[in-house]
């Protein structure tokens, strides 16, 4: 979900830029990520033939409405946080 709401963000985005603002994720998983992402269609991938070689990633059509999905799912959550974290400390006792 990170992925999707950084690229929401900044549109186009190198492997570097995405591992900077998705905090604590590892090189490995990233790079999973982000080719689970772009089979299931959500990520654009483009390699540009320099040296080194430039590979940018963006959102698809179908990754921006995963992105409003996303959006609209974290301004539900907001102002639900109270009850949640009451009802995790009511689960835990």
């Amino acid at each position: 979900m990170m992925i999707i709401l950084v690229l929401g963000k900044h549109k186009v985005l190198r492997f570097a830029d995405v591992r900077r603002s998705v905090v604590g994720i590892s090189p490995k998983m990233l790079t999973k990520s982000l080719r689970t992402l772009e089979r299931d269609g959500h990520v654009n991938r483009k390699v540009y033939p320099e040296v080194p070689i430039r590979v940018e990633y963006s959102l698809t059509e179908q990754g921006e409405v995963f992105l409003k999905k996303l959006v609209d799912l974290a301004a539900w959550i907001k102002p639900h946080v109270p009850t949640i974290v009451k009802s995790r400390e009511q689960f835990i006792k």
